[in-house]
């Protein structure tokens, strides 16, 4: 059974940094893409990035040149560093994990979307503060 469980501090102060983690289990962790997700209040959930089995990554643009993907494939842990925090980060953040990750399509696009991961986490509350 696939479990993905989120953690990390909860609230910072705009400029400020977060490293949320995920760890995954009942899955070879190394072989799966991997992504993060956020909704906001009152939102739709939006992809924030993506890292493929291969280490390549995606990011939308909301957040690119602020917030690093990366994963451990020793310790099974997807991190999200998030650097120069704002009040609209305020977010739910969830990891997931799929088999194959976003399509070269959903790739050359710059998307990162729900429909290409399977597995889901809880997600974890980020507040950043003005």
């Amino acid at each position: 059974q696939v479990q993905l469980v989120e953690s990390g501090r909860g609230s910072v102060q705009a400029g400020g940094s977060l490293r949320l983690s995920c760890v995954g289990s009942g899955y070879t962790f190394s072989n799966y893409a991997m992504g993060w997700f956020r909704q906001a209040p009152g939102k739709q959930r939006e992809g924030v990035a993506a890292i493929t089995n291969m280490d390549s990554t995606l990011y939308t643009g909301a957040v690119q040149g602020r917030f690093t993907i990366s994963r451990d494939n020793a310790k099974n842990t997807l991190y999200l560093q998030m650097n120069d925090l704002k009040p609209e980060d305020t977010a739910v953040y969830t990891c997931a994990a799929d088999s194959e990750g976003p399509s070269i399509g959903a790739w050359a696009q710059g998307l990162v979307q729900e429909r290409d991961f399977k597995y889901w986490g809880q997600g974890i509350q980020v507040t950043v503060s003005s």
